[in-house]
């Protein structure tokens, strides 16, 4: 085979392979799931609106939008019932490419728990009391007997294994009387007419019962059946013959339901050729029939905003000297309308932060030991070496500035620290799961 036909034959298996793939296209996205199919169409055909979501073979649920973190789940179930364990949220990343994750937050935070202070000590049975009487004064019933759980008394929520009461027949010896009951209703009579009359009450149906289920006893004497032995019920129906429904001709299809990606159109059909009456049946079959249908234009794609860049320098607000003094600044930060396509609405809000700020780049301050920080999530989410942290340091003393917000001050300033070192406490999470085949986020230093 020559060179040009081998360019051929590569060119072919090329063009296959760049062909979008079919997928089975939904218009609702939410939370990792696919609702509302719309019908299999190629893949790009589906993302031209990037609200929608696709399934391919594996049918995972895929988002056909820009990258973006659902919210964090709530707290699961602590991973133990009485003492100390953890509890586990997550978040996923929805979307193409990857999300921005500045924080480093991951998919996984893990923190402490604990249910109770103590685990379930189970209780013991006492003796059994004696029997009670017998449920009747004649004939059989029945009699019972109790126990507690006491011996000993459970503990933090335990409880005691078993019944704490026990039943058993009893018999007086004596004869009850046989009180009457009614059997069940007979058949409905034949109603005396055909019709009803216009302007007369409506005929009656009536049907009958005994007393013979059972039948009162005579020594001693039983109760007779108490109420009628006769039922009486309108006549019902009407001679008027029932007609059934016919479906009527299918109607155009309606137009597209969108104007841009893949939408759904139908056509209905009426049951009214004839319409059902007086209890005639309904059509059978569907009153609508959908198609997929495709816009070939892409949909809007509507900005997002970028995570804030990192505060700019620290500026003067007015002639005076503000470096290394008590006197406040101006400084900005920025971020980015991304994503943004086919005239997609714009961000909402501003693209430049200002904010007042302190400049001590470079100066000479006392440093003092900081409160301690929170305690961390546990690290690593899962395995027996998952532990807290917390710390404190040395840090600038504003205690002479108006705002003690550190995250106002801008700048490195070079710290007399003395003998303050950086101190850090570990605490080691307890019950936390076993590592499975996931990505493991890294334990504190």
């Amino acid at each position: 085979m020559n060179l040009i036909l081998w360019g051929i034959v590569l060119l072919g298996i090329y063009v296959q392979q760049s062909v979008s793939q079919k997928v089975q296209c939904y218009s609702e996205f939410s939370s990792g799931k696919c609702n509302d199919l719309l019908g299999e169409v190629e893949k790009n055909d589906c993302c031209m609106n990037p609200n929608y979501g696709y399934t391919e073979a594996d049918g995972v649920c895929m988002y056909c939008g820009p990258p973006a973190w659902s919210e964090w789940s709530s707290w699961g179930k602590c991973s133990v019932s009485c003492t100390e364990g953890v509890m586990q949220r997550r978040r996923s990343c929805y979307g193409t490419g990857n999300c921005s994750d500045p924080e480093e937050l991951g998919t996984v935070q893990t923190k402490p728990c604990g249910e109770n202070v103590c685990c379930p000590v189970e209780g013991g049975w006492s003796e059994w009391g004696k029997w009670q009487p017998c449920s009747v004064t004649c004939e059989k019933g029945q009699k019972k007997r109790q126990r507690t759980c006491t011996n000993p008394v459970p503990q933090c929520g335990g409880s005691c294994s078993g019944e704490e009461e026990e039943t058993t027949s009893c018999t007086t010896e004596i004869i009850c009387p046989t009180h009457g009951g009614w059997s069940a209703w007979g058949s409905w009579g034949p109603c005396p007419s055909t019709c009803i009359v216009e302007g007369h009450n409506t005929p009656k149906e009536l049907r009958k019962r005994t007393c013979t289920n059972p039948t009162p006893s005579t020594v001693p004497r039983g109760r007779d059946c108490a109420d009628s032995d006769t039922d009486t019920r309108p006549c019902s129906g009407l001679p008027f013959c029932p007609v059934n429904g016919n479906w009527g001709a299918w109607s155009g299809f309606t137009p597209c339901s969108v104007t841009c990606g893949v939408g759904q159109q139908k056509h209905i059909r009426l049951c009214d050729s004839p319409t059902p009456k007086h209890g005639g049946k309904q059509c059978q079959g569907e009153e609508q029939k959908k198609g997929v249908c495709t816009i070939p234009v892409p949909c809007p794609v509507h900005g997002m905003w970028s995570e804030w860049g990192e505060w700019g320098q620290c500026r003067k607000k007015s002639t005076k000297e503000i470096t290394c003094r008590t006197r406040e600044g101006k400084r900005r930060r920025e971020r980015d309308c991304e994503y943004r396509k086919h005239e997609g609405n714009f961000c909402v809000g501003e693209i430049v932060d200002h904010g007042s700020c302190y400049d001590i780049e470079g100066c000479r301050m006392e440093g003092v030991l900081s409160e301690w920080s929170e305690w961390s999530y546990c690290k690593p989410n899962c395995g027996p070496d998952s532990a807290q942290t917390r710390e404190r340091k040395c840090v600038p003393d504003i205690s002479q500035y108006s705002s003690k917000d550190i995250g106002m001050f801008s700048g490195k300033p070079k710290l007399n620290c003395k003998d303050l070192k950086k101190e850090t406490n570990i605490r080691p999470c307890k019950n936390v799961p076993e590592c499975k085949d996931e990505v493991i986020e890294q334990s504190p230093e």
